[in-house]
């Protein structure tokens, strides 16, 4: 079966804010689901690449290179901003990082530790600050919280179901 590419995805807004528990529980669950991968594959085929594609080790590293990112957007939503700080679309973090030469629990426990914070910070807004949007640079499309915690729950299932691709 074939992945859409990241960037040619495209995201509907979310007019009800009600859903947003749900969102931040699937995002509260990204490391769990990646533990259970990288618990049950052995260490040599963690940092195995397929010709351009990253390895396990790779994507688990870039899930927690985006992550300031996310929190960033989060805080410039917060703050009035009226156009979300922009991305790296090269992932040069993710590309110099070398992320192989990490163990596996070492960069899980990373991306788990940052992804905490990102959780921690949605169950503290009010109301209020759900209502707020900015533009997103890259979709020029005007998103809200809920938009964004979709956008990164979406972003973490389009890695997690290229990791389980490496295996078929």
């Amino acid at each position: 079966m074939k992945r859409t590419e990241w960037f040619s995805r495209i995201f509907p807004v979310i007019e009800d804010n009600g859903i947003l528990p749900g969102i931040i529980e699937r995002l509260s669950g990204t490391p769990a689901r990646l533990e259970e991968i990288i618990r049950t594959t052995s260490p040599e085929l963690l940092i195995i690449k397929t010709g351009e594609k990253w390895s396990i080790n790779e994507e688990t590293g870039h899930l927690a290179d985006m992550e300031p990112l996310w929190l960033g957007r989060l805080e410039d939503l917060i703050n009035g901003a009226t156009e979300l700080r922009v991305a790296d679309l090269t992932n040069q973090k993710t590309h110099t990082a070398n992320h192989n030469a990490t163990p596996a629990p070492v960069l899980l426990q990373q991306f788990r530790e940052q992804r905490q914070q990102l959780v921690i910070r949605l169950w503290s807004l009010n109301d209020e600050q759900l209502t707020k949007s900015a533009l997103h640079p890259r979709l020029k499309t005007p998103m809200r919280i809920i938009d964004l915690a979709y956008f990164v729950a979406e972003h973490d299932d389009h890695h997690l179901a290229g990791i389980r691709q490496l295996f078929r």
